[in-house]
């Protein structure tokens, strides 16, 4: 029986990831950290299962006596609009979260990673295969994301190298669904969001550059096969994602007509916003052949719009009134999970 951390697991895609690791019968306790700076208590709300226990905390400074047989991180924002804000915070989330969660790894445990296709930054190669070493800009805007993910990955493999660390790193290719933030700034949630709430959809630049739009159902299962699932000697980083191109225009356009016609609105485009996105999967198909991203991008806006008009509706519904949020826990040991 394993005890499991997952660091960031009240965020959009780490509280898919408790989902699925809650299914194994090999857990004894599965921990989540989380400051609940860009995850929600609600996205674990559902879950009752009594090995779960949350603590909200940085994660570099989290304290705890127990250690991990396997430790996800996901702790950090990945958002433009969000990280650009506070750069800073966004490098020890990383970097220094992963420090502090390699001393609470039991020797011979598993650490895994969620890296980012920004590591690529600008590419000119498409699609792009984890050789390339991108086109970036270690000084930009965009920097404190990027540059934290890519010196995590060299911490990790330098580790593996020199003292055998069994490591598992995914860069993650655009990733939508359920359980984003409604303030979250990405396209698809964004979009929606807007159109909901009776706004014009807002296109940034020309609204032709790409990406490859992976509904959060395929994106976790391809980490969880990775991760735990197959057994493969290959450590990564490995590219998963949905290897069909879509522009953010189009991508606009279908929601617009999800909705009766919302009007799309241009705004100038952000800084060194990427012009394309789009995995190669050769490694991918190698290391977990029998997995693909079976939800199309049409299918999966349908079903994360369905999502948010539901949450709009339920919060709609509820009686105002304050409610108790989970306190921070400091210099103890992790609690129950009850708090949430």
């Amino acid at each position: 029986m394993k005890k499991v951390l997952v660091a960031g697991g009240a965020g959009f895609i780490g509280s898919h990831m408790c989902d699925k690791l809650l299914l194994r019968g090999n857990i004894s306790k599965l921990v989540v950290v989380d400051n609940l700076w860009t995850g929600r208590a609600e996205n674990l709300a559902h879950i009752k299962d009594p090995r779960l226990h949350f603590v909200r905390s940085d994660v570099e400074t989290l304290q705890t006596s127990d250690t991990f047989d396997e430790i996800y991180h996901f702790a950090s924002p990945a958002s433009p609009p969000w990280y650009m804000k506070e750069p800073k915070r966004t490098i020890s989330a990383n970097l220094l979260g992963a420090f502090r969660l390699l001393d609470l790894l039991k020797k011979g445990g598993r650490f895994c990673f969620t890296s980012s296709s920004e590591v690529y930054g600008d590419p000119l190669v498409s699609p792009q295969p984890e050789s390339y070493k991108g086109q970036v800009d270690c000084t930009g805007p965009r920097s404190s994301y990027d540059e934290s993910k890519r010196c995590t990955e060299s911490l990790l493999f330098e580790l593996q190298r020199t003292q055998g660390l069994d490591v598992r790193v995914v860069r993650p290719f655009n990733c939508y669904g359920p359980r984003t933030r409604p303030d979250d700034g990405r396209a698809v949630s964004n979009f929606i969001t807007q159109a909901l709430t009776g706004r014009s959809i807002t296109v940034f630049g020309d609204g032709l550059q790409s990406r490859s739009w992976g509904y959060v159902d395929d994106i976790t299962e391809g980490f969880a096969r990775y991760f735990w699932m197959n057994e493969t000697d290959y450590r990564g980083p490995l590219n998963v994602g949905n290897d069909r191109e879509i522009s953010v225009l189009d991508v606009a356009k279908y929601v617009s007509s999800l909705m009766g016609g919302v009007p799309i609105v241009f705004k100038p485009s952000p800084p060194q916003d990427p012009t394309n996105r789009r995995p190669d999967l050769t490694n991918a198909k190698h290391v977990m052949p029998e997995w693909s991203c079976k939800v199309s991008y049409e299918e999966g806006v349908l079903k994360t719009l369905d999502w948010f008009r539901a949450e709009m509706e339920r919060a709609a519904a509820k009686p105002r009134k304050a409610v108790a949020r989970p306190r921070p826990q400091k210099n103890t040991d992790i609690g129950s999970f009850s708090g949430l």
